[in-house]
């Protein structure tokens, strides 16, 4: 797989490596949307405009394979994934951009509906923590790897083990790892969602099956995020017709609330502040809010608003910042900025894409490649920079999340991930 180093700017990148390695426990981004899963990055001291051409790019990796998998960044090195060869890999990357090591990760999912077939090539992105990389394919495949050197420590078929379908589009979560745990969802008759031993994939507790014939229970798109509240640590996500929390310890569902598009495809991961979970969703769907409270030795959800003409997210997520969501619509159509607690739109601007937060800015990466830098504010969108992504050989959706990690921005195109320097001058 080459891997195209950019002159001089490379050869700067590997001098400051220690440097960068020293601090990496700091701005590590181990999973999907970050080490608390808010999407927003701790950094600060970055780069609050950036040249007319963009930052400057370090390294640039070509071979990674098609998807839509973003980069995990951790003690060092960047992991994603990619499907080539008709099989899901997992790459390993040092900060420098060298290839440390690519293993395969199960069988690739075909889709079975037309609609479906442009959308082929990963979804979940790699999970690091303890030394070791979880993965989950499009079909369902678990597999635990070593970081340092690939190797297969374990494997689990969740598909197979709790009779479960495969999902129109695919199986996209990103593993959730808390302590010696791992959350994940098959969604099957057997088992809705499970908790393995990190270690070595033995489950610890597997909670029932959600009645899919009357409540539709079956696999929605979106990754856990786990909250303190009324008791619990619990597990937040959505199935493909409603939003729910489950006890991380237990498996026991605390409550539930229905929440479903038209295409019952719940793709954007929650957002949970001060005992509110705010939830989104496409294709016209519009945005959520509910509050949390303890009720006997259960949860009771209370719907605040639910309202079909707010933002619909699609799959790019959403961020919240000093009370205000930002994100982008679907049928609705633009970038928005919504107050989380009354679902007040403070304003809105043409585009859709995905975006990450971090030292108060938006890195906003719209569908049609550009990726702008905006300030987080609810006064006004105010882009700031913007720069075009290089499209390569292979042909795909700008669909990837963007990631702000040791001064550095992921952008992931298909086959392609590029590596930029923001940190501050």
């Amino acid at each position: 797989m080459p891997n195209r180093p950019i002159g001089k700017t490379l050869r700067t990148a590997i001098a400051i490596v220690p440097i960068i390695a020293a601090a990496a426990a700091a701005a590590d981004w181990p999973n999907f949307h970050g080490p608390d899963r808010t999407n927003k990055s701790a950094e600060a001291g970055l780069l609050k405009q950036w040249p007319k051409e963009g930052p400057a790019l370090i390294w640039m990796a070509s071979g990674v394979g098609n998807g839509y998998s973003g980069a995990a960044v951790s003690g060092g090195a960047v992991y994603t994934a990619g499907v080539k060869n008709n099989a899901n890999y997992v790459f390993a990357f040092s900060s420098a951009g060298k290839l440390l090591w690519e293993k395969p990760a199960g069988k690739v999912w075909e889709a079975t509906r037309a609609f479906a077939r442009s959308y082929n090539g990963t979804r979940s992105t790699p999970t690091v923590e303890g030394g070791a990389v979880y993965y989950l394919s499009d079909i369902g495949f678990l597999i635990a790897l070593d970081a340092k050197t690939g190797a297969a420590k374990w494997s689990v078929d969740l598909r197979a083990k709790y009779d479960g379908e495969i999902p129109d589009y695919g199986y996209s979560e990103s593993p959730l790892v808390h302590g010696n745990r791992l959350y994940c969802s098959p969604y099957g008759k057997k088992a809705s969602v499970v908790c393995l031993d990190k270690n070595t994939g033995k489950p610890i507790w597997e909670a029932p099956a959600f009645n899919t014939g009357a409540d539709g229970g079956d696999a929605g798109f979106a990754s856990f995020i786990m909250v303190e509240n009324s008791g619990y640590k619990q597990l937040i996500s959505q199935s493909r017709t409603f939003l729910y929390g489950m006890d991380s310890e237990t498996g026991k569902t605390l409550w539930k609330a229905p929440f479903l598009n038209s295409r019952e495809n719940n793709c954007t991961d929650a957002v949970y502040s001060d005992g509110y979970v705010f939830v989104t969703s496409g294709y016209g769907r519009g945005s959520m809010l509910v509050k949390l409270s303890k009720k006997g030795d259960g949860v009771a959800a209370e719907v605040v608003y639910d309202n079909s003409k707010m933002m619909d997210n699609h799959h790019g997520g959403v961020v919240l910042h000093n009370g205000y969501i930002y994100g982008s619509g679907h049928n609705s159509a633009g970038w928005f900025c919504l107050e989380m607690k009354s679902g007040k739109q403070m304003w809105k601007t043409a585009g859709k894409g995905s975006l990450t937060f971090a030292d108060g800015m938006l890195y906003v990466y719209d569908e049609k490649g550009t990726v702008s830098l905006v300030k987080a504010t609810p006064e006004a969108y105010t882009e700031v920079s913007s720069f075009k992504v290089p499209e390569g050989g292979m042909k795909s959706y700008f669909w990837a999340h963007p990631v702000v990690s040791n001064g550095v921005l992921y952008v992931r195109y298909a086959n392609d991930l590029y590596a930029y320097d923001v940190k501050g001058k």
